[in-house]
């Protein structure tokens, strides 16, 4: 049987946003999608998971699960046959940018946990078109599931993440490096840096999505998944 596969949502969001990949990828191989809600700093959602999961095991995370993905892979490399990395940031916060959290989740704690998200995830990080509404949606359900305590716990690990360029430096394994073309949060060229620091790195840009190419474009990002789930251990 291939490999487990793991996959880590992003901040505020659950199983839902993995949907198309779950249906088609777990028609030949067992895939978990794993909480990253168990820790108040990334160290501590990494190793709740590396707890919980099989010995060996393919792993992907989008947006804030591939900031975990990239702390399991450092605490455990033996243990990660191949990594995908989507719309997602190996630096860690500089000040300026981990301050920009404290309103948000002053707000969130108050009530106001809906406008948040609307300012957090804003329409112009997604790709132009109508499809971005029924997205944004689909975002808004999720954060209102999970509820403004979990926005603050992982708004609060994030502040405090480490830089992870030195993890992807050693990265031995299969690595494809995901992005939407339109993605207005972590751009195209943060993935070809990416992409550039990891050996024989896989780098695919999804066209007509952005931020959340999973929901935006499901189709094409399962099959940039299957590539990548289909590449030898052996790189040449």
């Amino acid at each position: 049987m291939s490999e487990p596969l793991v996959l880590l949502p992003g901040m505020m969001c659950d199983a839902r946003v993995f949907t198309h990949q779950l249906a088609a990828l777990s028609r030949d191989r067992p895939v978990t999608i794993a909480p990253i809600t168990q820790g108040e700093r990334i160290g501590d959602i990494a190793a709740d998971i590396l707890g919980k999961m099989p010995e060996k095991f393919a792993l992907a995370g989008l947006s804030m699960g591939g900031i975990v993905a990239m702390e399991i892979l450092r605490r455990a490399p033996e243990r990660v046959t191949r990594i995908a990395l989507m719309n997602t940031n190996p630096l860690a916060e500089s000040p300026t940018s981990a301050a920009a959290y404290e309103p948000w989740i002053v707000k969130a704690s108050a009530g106001g946990l809906e406008d948040v998200m609307s300012d957090f995830m804003r329409p112009e990080y997604l790709a132009p078109g109508a499809g971005r509404a029924q997205v944004l949606a689909m975002v808004q359900a999720m954060a209102k599931s999970m509820g403004a305590d979990v926005f603050v716990q992982q708004a609060r690990a994030l502040q405090r993440r480490m830089d992870q360029q030195k993890t992807l430096r050693r990265l031995k394994c299969p690595a494809l490096v995901l992005c939407g073309e339109h993605d207005g949060l972590t751009p195209v060229k943060r993935h070809e840096f990416m992409a550039e620091l990891i050996p024989y790195a896989q780098l695919r840009v999804i066209a007509n999505a952005g931020h959340l190419p999973v929901l935006e474009q499901p189709e094409a990002t399962t099959q940039a998944l299957y590539d990548w789930l289909g590449q030898p251990f052996v790189l040449q």
